[in-house]
């Protein structure tokens, strides 16, 4: 088996301050302490190498080192150039996990690092876009055959890793993480709801309240950031492709309309939909002096940056994070984070209790495929592990909830009762 490279990160001299982000991430993640400690006694993981593709901050650096403690060396790479944290990096190294990431690599950097954390042959895989997945069947097949499984974090990895299923492509199993219950419903939601405007607001330094918001996409991560748009006073309008979505935003209160249309009264623009170009070069044509564009889609491709670089005729940083672009007729857009991930590249991600769940699950779910026999494909969350983490939530919380009785469960089984 081939020996890993040693860790690749940019200022190994910073993690005093990792540590204690690291530290605070574990005194506010009780479930994947108890995983951890769960672990700990039964090695699910002894021997085995683990390779990971994930935003590299305090939360992740939290599962690296559950995984670890299951008996399993860990190699970590970061899924976004933006999101990387140098000092969380150096702390994560200086524990024992290979660190292959740094704050604001080139594409050329970036690839070297996904390159890194695959060299040293991976046995299970943890995935946040699938990015790991993809280079592995388009250049490495052989070895993509030699991963016993994993799991993929994001819905943009479940598009991709579906499209490899239903080609027949995949060669290992993959555990759907984001399509759980207890990762959608809370960490798309609840999470992304508020960590974008955490993001924004940061960045920015301007008000919400009384703006006109547009949310493009009404999924789950839609849903959450138009809801806290709302909780913070704006006015929200909703563009959508779904027709059964669109109906439901209009029910939630909020207005739809093409996005070419909300060009021209929006104020803020957060594409959230795992899609290219959905703000359209047609979009910017319209849109007022001063209007902000943040995409919360995991790649940075639903801002239509050629169309709005070919439309300036000068772009400046306005502030740190913050690029303007002047057009021709003197209207100024302006673009944050270079279109990626707002809520990472400019703030801190989701918050920590709601990151507990979504890594609870990730953590079960790489013991599942690791210990048990799964053909290659895309594969749902076990049931019972989804309303595992739920009780486990709810036990922090010291809340308790009611059982079935066996005359009850009898009812609901019964078609003559």
């Amino acid at each position: 088996m081939p020996q890993p490279k040693p860790s690749m990160i940019r200022h190994p001299e910073a993690y005093p301050s990792g540590d204690a982000k690291i530290e605070w991430a574990m005194a506010h993640m009780p479930l994947l302490g108890e995983i951890e400690r769960r672990f700990s006694e039964e090695k699910p993981f002894l021997g085995k190498r683990i390779s990971m593709c994930l935003h590299l901050e305090a939360k992740t650096a939290r599962l690296a080192l559950a995984i670890q403690a299951g008996g399993a060396e860990v190699a970590i790479a970061g899924s976004n150039p933006l999101s990387t944290q140098d000092d969380v990096a150096a702390a994560l190294a200086r524990r024992g996990v290979r660190v292959y990431a740094w704050h604001g690599a080139t594409p050329e950097e970036y690839r070297s690092h996904l390159e890194a954390v695959l060299d040293w042959e991976p046995e299970g895989v943890i995935d946040d876009g699938a990015d790991l997945a993809t280079l592995l069947h388009r250049e490495r097949p052989e070895q993509a055959a030699r991963v016993r499984g994993g799991c993929e974090e994001t819905t943009t990895g479940i598009l991709r890793l579906r499209a490899m299923a239903r080609e027949g492509v995949l060669k290992y199993p993959m555990l759907a993480v984001n399509d759980a219950s207890c990762k959608h419903l809370f960490d798309n939601r609840y999470g992304t709801g508020q960590s974008v405007w955490d993001g924004f607001m940061r960045t920015t330094n301007l008000m919400v309240a009384g703006k006109t918001v547009v949310v493009v996409g009404y999924g789950w991560c839609g849903k959450g950031v138009a809801m806290r748009a709302r909780g913070l006073g704006a006015r929200v309008v909703v563009c959508e492709v779904d027709p059964v979505r669109a109906v439901e935003a209009v029910m939630e209160g909020f207005s739809v309309m093409p996005i070419v249309e909300a060009a021209a009264i929006g104020d803020i623009f957060i594409a959230v939909t795992g899609n290219k170009a959905v703000i359209s070069r047609d979009a910017m044509e319209r849109m007022k002096d001063g209007a902000i564009l943040g995409n919360a889609g995991h790649f940075d491709v639903e801002v239509d940056k050629q169309a709005l670089a070919d439309l300036a005729v000068e772009v400046r940083t306005a502030r740190p994070n913050v690029d303007e672009y002047r057009l021709a007729d003197g209207r100024r857009l302006y673009l944050i984070a270079e279109g990626r991930l707002v809520n990472l590249a400019a703030a801190d991600g989701h918050p920590v209790e709601v990151m507990d769940m979504t890594f609870a699950l990730q953590a079960l779910g790489l013991r599942e495929v690791m210990t048990k026999s799964y053909p290659p494909g895309l594969h749902a969350i076990p049931a019972h592990m989804d309303e595992e983490v739920a009780r486990m939530r709810l036990a922090t919380w010291g809340m308790a909830i009611d059982e079935l009785t066996e005359a009850q469960r009898a009812y609901l089984a019964s078609w003559n009762a």
